[in-house]
């Protein structure tokens, strides 16, 4: 995730680009909006079907769903959208940070520590759809 909070940690402090669903809006769909949004650019061409991983309840009480696709992705090319948060906090200063400072490949046993909690889930349900 992007932003001071996140700046200098690396467990626990990774998500799969995520967001609101809109009114009447496909929930695949707005996954597809969601990583063009976060990320800059769409969603590399399925290969396959996409896979929907179903849905975890994050800590905060934020029900996410997810779908992983097989495809292409050059992540030193992404360029998050913007989000406005207020930092420090409390202080009423307005800062205008990326969702997301960055992107990588990693393999599901790197990538597990570096998810925010719950977020795991996704890779053990890939992992077993793959094998």
């Amino acid at each position: 995730m992007g932003g001071p909070f996140w700046a200098r940690k690396t467990t626990g402090s990774w998500t799969i680009p995520k967001g609101e669903i809109e009114p009447d809006e496909d929930p695949h769909a707005a996954a597809l909006r969601e990583f063009a949004e976060e990320l800059g650019l769409p969603a590399p061409e399925p290969v396959e079907p996409d896979v929907d991983l179903g849905e975890i309840r994050q800590r905060s009480g934020k029900v996410v769903r997810c779908w992983a696709r097989r495809g292409t992705l050059d992540v030193t090319t992404i360029v998050s959208n913007l989000a406005v948060i207020e930092w420090p906090p409390r202080s009423g200063r307005q800062l205008e940070v990326p969702e997301l400072d960055r992107a990588t490949w990693l393999t599901p046993a790197e990538a597990t520590p570096l998810l925010v909690t719950g977020q795991p889930t996704f890779l053990t349900r890939l992992t077993t759809h793959l094998t």
